[in-house]
């Protein structure tokens, strides 16, 4: 099995122990899961050719004792380049791929309060046009409801984990004990409309990876929402000075609400 697919299993075996446990809670609120699926394209053609896609899927189900909650994106992008790609001095013209990334993710939380949490997170990315072609993630946390109105929720988390990652430079694979912290806040600032913003760090020896997601998302009716997007990811160590330590992607998407 190639080293970049071992950790996915790695990633999923971290949270069995509490997603069985999660399984065993009241039976009355089974199948309740609720979730949202994103998309977004966009197609140039003319004077220019490019084509964009993103898409995401999210389902979480919450009792009184246990949050779970899955998540997948996907990034993928072809447009027209120009460079020296032969090394013969002359400028060429390709349609190539320009960002192509996907990333998993899944948490399950054991409540002991309203207020009060433990959790046990994985996460894991592949990305062919970053400082590392994968990073995967497994950690455990306390969490805290800062906020809990019927308007506005602020959660953190905090806690140890473990990262594997390889870089895309020296395809060096580097794994070390990391510090993960999670940030997530919601305000419904209208009726159908709700602002929203997530931070995740993962710190270690190697590198500290940053993501922050701020967004806002309009309903239209009680399934479809349009949601307007900007996420940055920072990545503290960077081999090559062609590679770039913060990548923005902006988005305007049409949501779908399972409920």
């Amino acid at each position: 099995m190639p080293v970049r697919h071992a950790a996915i299993p790695l990633l999923l075996a971290s949270l069995v122990p509490f997603a069985a446990q999660a399984q065993e809670a009241d039976a009355a609120t089974a199948g309740n899961w609720t979730g949202s699926g994103e998309l977004g394209l966009a197609l140039a053609r003319g004077n220019s050719r490019s084509e964009s896609l993103n898409t995401r899927l999210r389902f979480s189900r919450e009792d009184e004792r246990w949050k779970n909650a899955f998540s997948a994106s996907a990034l993928r992008s072809r447009a027209e380049v120009q460079g020296d790609f032969d090394d013969d001095g002359i400028e060429e013209e390709r349609y190539e791929t320009s960002a192509n990334r996907y990333e998993l993710g899944g948490s399950s939380a054991y409540k002991f309060d309203p207020r009060n949490h433990v959790s046990g997170s994985g996460r894991y990315e592949n990305d062919d046009f970053a400082p590392y072609d994968y990073q995967a993630t497994v950690a455990l946390g306390y969490g805290h409801r800062f906020l809990d109105s019927e308007r506005t929720k602020l959660v953190g988390e905090i806690g140890p984990g473990y990262r594997r990652a390889r870089e895309t430079e020296t395809g060096e694979v580097q794994s070390s004990v990391i510090g993960r912290g999670l940030l997530d806040f919601r305000h419904q600032l209208t009726g159908n409309t709700e602002l929203f913003n997530t931070l995740l760090v993962e710190s270690g020896k190697d590198n500290t990876f940053a993501q922050n997601d701020l967004g806002v998302a309009v309903a239209m009716n009680a399934h479809f929402a349009l949601k307007a997007g900007l996420q940055a990811r920072h990545n503290s160590e960077v081999e090559s000075a062609d590679i770039k330590k913060t990548d923005t992607l902006t988005t305007v998407n049409l949501v779908y609400n399972f409920r």
